[in-house]
């Protein structure tokens, strides 16, 4: 009887250090977490609860992967990312500028390369008639819109000028667009003053239709044309080298040889010229020793970003 009680004093004893082990650390958690001994261990169950469920829910290949390395996935997917347009190489942009009036030698013009791009002044005596032409011919139409100079140049009617509110220089910017049919872009005539103005040029670009592009003709060094283009989301490039600022034979071969060079370091250059007789006598030349040395005319439309 006596060995009988003996052991049974000592199972007793074996559980009871365990147990008063649990409770005093409940006791503790609750002294310092504010967590109830009945809270923890209800928290307990329900931690091992939903380790169980996660563990017969998951596919098979889930346990190869390592808690540290599992992330979350996202609620929705992200969106692709724009295309890129790629890269020219060996590109040359020629805009022909100042075309839409009476006399000028469209044929020439034409005649020096499929990928001339034309640029027609919308207040020009012959606008609508020389896009109609060209467009027939498959040529890239620019709209060459008149814009403020800083000198006493005049721009001719119905430019942007800087004393207009913006409603007005909407106005004229549409205006003046709706004369070319057919422009996929436009590009400024004169504007040494109107494309240094914030103001003016967040106007004329947002009067744009959607897809057309701005070229930045440079006209002043300060231009903030194509920066604010790039904000607002209009394609747009600048131009390198203009090519007959003085009408000599001799300038225009070194502005072209210049173009060249440009193209060759960039890949992509800009030149604006006009149908002068001596810029035409030049180009006729010196295009079939640029495509020899690798170097091809292309539109506007593909190299703006």
């Amino acid at each position: 009887m006596d060995g009988a009680h003996g052991s049974f004093k000592t199972i007793a004893l074996t559980m009871a250090i365990p147990l008063a082990g649990l409770a005093i650390f409940f006791f503790w958690n609750w002294l310092h977490d504010g967590v109830t001994p009945k809270e923890a261990a209800t928290e307990v169950v329900k931690v091992t609860t939903r380790q169980q469920a996660r563990a017969v829910s998951a596919p098979a290949s889930a346990t190869t992967t390592t808690a540290t390395n599992a992330e979350p996935l996202p609620e929705h997917p992200l969106k692709p990312l724009p295309a890129v347009r790629p890269r020219v190489s060996g590109g040359i942009v020629l805009i022909i500028d100042d075309l839409g009036f009476e006399g000028q030698p469209l044929e020439r013009v034409m005649a020096l390369d499929p990928n001339v791009n034309c640029s027609i002044l919308p207040n020009s005596s012959r606008a609508a008639a020389t896009a109609a032409l060209l467009h027939s011919r498959g040529f890239e139409l620019l709209c060459h819109l008149p814009m403020e100079p800083q000198g006493r140049e005049r721009p001719g009617r119905d430019a942007v000028l800087t004393s207009m509110s913006d409603e007005e220089i909407e106005r004229v910017t549409r205006l003046n667009v709706d004369a070319i049919p057919h422009a996929r872009g436009v590009n400024n005539h004169m504007g040494s003053r109107a494309t240094t103005d914030r103001r003016v040029m967040e106007s004329v670009l947002r009067a744009l239709p959607e897809g057309m592009y701005f070229i930045d003709s440079r006209t002043a060094g300060s231009s903030v044309a194509a920066t604010i283009s790039r904000e607002m989301g209009v394609p747009t490039a600048t131009r390198h080298v203009f090519l007959d600022d003085v009408q000599t034979e001799a300038f225009v071969r070194r502005q072209v040889a210049e173009l060249a060079a440009v193209a060759e370091k960039k890949g992509v250059a800009i030149g604006i010229g006009h149908p002068h007789a001596v810029t035409l006598r030049v180009l006729e030349e010196e295009l079939p020793a640029l495509r020899a040395r690798g170097l091809r005319l292309i539109r506007a439309s593909e190299v703006v970003q």
